[in-house]
């Protein structure tokens, strides 16, 4: 009996006493969201307004989605991201004037605080490079031997072995752990690329190509590079993918996954198992993995709408809120931030690239569904929910789309995130080595009571 084979008769035979036991534990598990009220407890670290407690300083990134007004109250203004103080519109626009691929100087801006020169760029992409040379055999005994169904499981797992070939793995000085994060900037596309490879081999009829980067191009030039079997790409392919690594990089301090990167930092731990948690985090459905949902989501309008009247648009997007289709979750994936309230500005860039690369594609009609969802979505929430600040697309609206039309494996969008992201969680990982603040420890009140032992033999 093969180990696949001994699994599957396991659940076979526990299946009924774990759902009972599942039962049992259900009924005490959950809290009443009453007493989150009662208590004054910030649920989820926000505040009844959607207001973020403010548990840390950074000087990385900034996002202002409220500016005041003539008398010094809050208002809703359109959405701004700053790296480092530099307002990422203005970096975006300074790369595609010049046409310049930005990843690798958004990396270095993150990490050091300031712009590059020519000098300095040249030399951070140059030991880019050096260290994307994986080590000897990884690829064959990490990758080949044992491929996941999931990609970002798969990533973490690769990042945890990299422990093993690292022989100041344990060390958390600023040095060492810099040069530990460059060694994963540089990595994380391979890792994603030859992972969804390998796993393709085995499980479809794909066959195998294992692609070396090279040296001479860019980190979105040599994603496309090492992912396509004839290695070809256009430039405003390659383009609108650096410009989606440069959005996708830094996201403030109080992201999910990012705040992960602060709270196992703080406990002295290593840099490979802060990376997996974060990993962990930016995996869930509530993070990074809401692109794949969105292009989801939209397969199934096309599949059940008939004729893309806005009326007809109206009537399954309403169903879809009242949890009657889709995946029934009462959810319209990619609208609404839990920061933005106008507009999320990676959205509006990711929309302009979106566009253009339809025109190419010869996709002009699934860009314009798209755009006329994101218009009556946003009014149908406005509506029928109640809501403290305005609703707009978020960067994942377009980013599947985008992915979509690149033609890449929708297993890899969630570890393409990943990808752009490792630098913002190094940037914030050296932030919070080189404070030296206290471990992380947020307080629970405890609501269940105290209770008297009962022997086992005068128990229910």
């Amino acid at each position: 009996m093969d180990y696949k084979e001994y699994q599957e008769n396991l659940e076979k035979k526990h299946h009924a006493e774990i759902s009972r036991l599942a039962k049992l534990n259900g009924k005490g598990i959950a809290i009443n969201p009453k007493l989150y009220q009662k208590y004054d407890v910030k649920r989820g670290l926000r505040d009844i307004n959607g207001n973020g407690v403010v548990c840390g300083l950074t000087e990385i990134s900034e996002i202002i989605s409220f500016k005041k007004d003539d008398k010094g109250e809050k208002a809703p203004c359109k959405g701004e991201l700053y790296y480092r103080g530099y307002n990422v519109s203005d970096l975006v626009d300074g790369f595609i004037q010049r046409k310049r691929y930005g990843f690798e100087e958004t990396a270095y801006l993150l990490l050091f605080g300031k712009l590059p020169s020519a000098e300095d760029l040249k030399n951070f992409s140059d030991m880019l490079c050096d260290y994307r040379l994986l080590p000897t055999n990884f690829v064959r005994d990490i990758i080949m031997k044992s491929p996941s169904r999931d990609m970002m499981n798969m990533l973490a797992r690769c990042v945890l072995n990299l422990y093993s070939y690292d022989r100041q793995a344990e060390k958390v000085s600023v040095s060492n752990v810099l040069r530990q994060s460059l060694q994963l900037i540089a990595r994380f596309p391979l890792l994603t690329v030859y992972s969804n490879n390998a796993y393709k081999y085995y499980n479809t009829e794909c066959s195998l190509y294992i692609h070396k980067p090279d040296p001479s191009l860019s980190t979105a030039e040599n994603l496309l590079y090492i992912l396509r079997d004839d290695n070809k790409f256009t430039e405003l392919e390659a383009m609108v993918l650096d410009i989606c690594l440069i959005l996708h990089a830094e996201h403030g301090g109080g992201n999910n996954s990012t705040f992960t990167t602060h709270v196992v930092s703080s406990s002295g731990t290593d840099t490979y198992s802060s990376v997996a948690a974060s990993l962990g985090s930016l995996k869930g459905p509530k993070h990074g993995g809401a692109n794949v949902k969105v292009v989801q989501m939209f397969d199934n309008i096309k599949e059940n709408v008939h004729g893309f009247t806005d009326g007809n648009l109206r009537d399954y997007l309403i169903k879809m809120l009242d949890k009657e289709v889709f995946d029934k979750s009462g959810l319209i994936y990619g609208m609404g931030h839990a920061v933005y309230s106008l507009s999320d500005p990676r959205c509006d860039i990711l929309k302009d690239c979106a566009m253009k690369l339809a025109a190419e594609k010869n996709m002009t009609e699934e860009f314009e569904l798209h755009t006329r969802v994101a218009k009556i979505a946003g009014e149908l929430i406005a509506e029928r929910r109640k809501i403290y600040k305005g609703v707009s697309p978020n960067v994942d609206f377009y980013s599947g789309l985008i992915y979509d039309m690149l033609k890449l494996d929708r297993e890899l969008y969630t570890p393409l995130f990943a990808v752009s992201r490792i630098a913002g969680w190094s940037a914030h990982r050296l932030e919070e080595i080189a404070s030296g603040g206290k471990i992380i420890r947020p307080s629970y009140i405890s609501i269940s009571g105290q209770k008297k032992y009962v022997p086992i033999d005068e128990r229910n």
